[in-house]
C-alpha cells in the first residue's frame, strides 16, 4: 500500500504519436500557440524525433510530447487507452477558439458541458483527440504568451486526461488505493479522480467504454500519460511501493530531463511517473529552449549519423531549426 502521506503532484507530461514532424510542429506552434521547448530524438529509437511543447519555462504540467514516425500505421481509439487530453483555457476564450478552429479548418465539435464547465473537443492533423476546458482560474496559470495566440486566450497547461475502460472498478481501485487519487465526481459515463492539490492539471477522467474493441496505439493516439513527483527520493519510494504492491514496474530510466518508471494500470493504459528534476534547461537556457536539436550525452557521439537520418524541420518564425 502506498503511503498515505505521499501524493503525486498531477500530470507531468502526455506523449502521443505523430506522423509528419513538420506538420505536427506547424499545428502545435502556429495553430495552438504552444512553445517548442525541446527538439530531440526518441532515446529508444534515435531515428525518430521526439518533439516537446509547453509553456514559457517548460514547466511540468504543460508538456505535450510526440514521437514522430512518418509513414507509420494509423491508430484508433478504443478500450484500454488514454483517448483524449485537455488543455485549460480562460472562461471567456471559447468563442475565440471556435472561430480560430473554423478559420484553420480544424475539425471540432460544438461546445458541451462537463462537470459544469465548457468543453470543446477537436482533432489534430493526425486525428488525435484533444479538448479545451474553459474554467475559472485558468488565467492565473502559466502559458506561452509570445506565440501566435493573444495572452488572454492562450492555453494554460493541462487540465485532464481521459481513459477509456471496459471495466471501471479495477482502474478505480488502482488509482485510489495504489496511486492515491481521490474520487471527486461523476458526470454521465465519466468518473473523475484528482491527485495532489486537485483541480486543473491533476485530473484523470475514466469513461466506461460503449464498445469492447481495444484501441491500437499508433499514429494519432496517446502513447502514455506521465504523472509528477518532485525528486528522485520520492520517485524511488514510488517504485518500491508499487513493486511491493504487485505492480509490474520498470527500473528507473534516465530520460535526461527527468527520471521515469513505467507501468500499466489494470485496464492496460501505460502510465509513467516522472520527476520534475532536473528539468528542460539542463542543456539549454530558457531563452534557447527548442531552438536546435539536443541529444543526451550518451547519444552525442552519434550526432552526425542521427542528423543524417532525420528530416529537416523548422518553426514558422525560424523556418529551419538548426540541427
Amino acid at each position: 500500500m502506498v503511503s498515505e502521506k505521499r501524493q503525486l503532484i498531477g500530470i507531468h507530461h502526455i506523449t502521443a504519436i505523430a506522423g509528419d514532424p513538420q506538420r505536427n510542429i506547424d499545428f502545435y506552434t502556429e495553430v495552438m500557440g504552444l512553445r517548442m521547448v525541446k527538439l530531440t530524438v526518441n532515446f529508444d529509437d534515435p531515428s525518430a524525433y521526439h518533439l516537446y511543447y509547453g509553456d514559457e519555462e517548460a514547466n511540468p504540467g504543460s508538456i505535450l510530447t510526440f514521437f514522430s514516425w512518418p509513414g507509420a500505421q494509423k491508430g484508433w481509439r478504443g478500450t484500454g487507452q488514454a483517448v483524449a487530453y485537455s488543455f485549460s483555457i480562460p472562461e471567456q476564450a471559447t468563442g475565440y477558439w471556435l472561430e480560430r478552429f473554423k478559420r484553420h479548418n480544424v475539425e471540432h465539435q460544438p461546445v458541451k458541458s462537463r462537470f459544469s464547465e465548457d468543453v470543446i473537443t477537436f482533432l489534430d492533423p493526425d486525428g488525435l483527440m484533444l479538448e479545451l476546458v474553459a474554467h475559472a482560474g485558468a488565467e492565473r496559470r502559466s502559458g506561452w504568451f509570445r506565440g501566435s495566440i493573444p495572452e488572454k486566450h492562450a492555453l494554460r497547461g493541462f487540465y485532464s486526461t481521459t481513459l477509456s475502460e471496459l471495466n471501471l472498478e479495477p482502474t478505480r481501485k488502482h488509482l485510489v488505493e495504489q496511486l492515491r487519487f481521490r474520487h471527486s465526481g461523476e458526470s454521465q459515463e465519466t468518473v473523475r479522480f484528482e491527485t495532489g492539490p486537485g483541480g486543473a492539471g491533476t485530473i484523470v477522467d475514466v469513461q466506461k467504454a460503449n464498445q469492447k474493441d481495444a484501441g491500437l496505439i499508433a499514429v494519432g493516439t496517446i502513447h502514455h500519460v506521465a504523472l509528477r513527483t518532485p525528486d528522485d527520493v520520492e520517485h524511488v519510494a514510488w517504485r518500491r511501493e508499487l513493486f511491493s504492491g504487485g505492480v509490474h514496474v520498470t527500473p528507473v530510466i534516465d530520460r535526461y530531463y527527468f527520471h521515469s518508471i513505467y507501468f500499466r494500470e489494470p485496464g492496460n493504459v501505460l502510465f509513467e511517473i516522472a520527476t520534475d528534476q532536473p528539468g528542460f534547461t539542463i542543456d539549454e537556457s530558457r531563452e534557447e529552449l527548442g531552438s536546435r536539436l539536443r541529444l543526451p550525452p550518451w547519444l552525442e557521439k552519434k550526432r552526425e549519423i542521427i542528423e543524417q537520418n532525420l528530416p529537416s524541420v523548422g518553426l514558422a518564425s525560424q523556418r529551419t531549426v538548426s540541427r
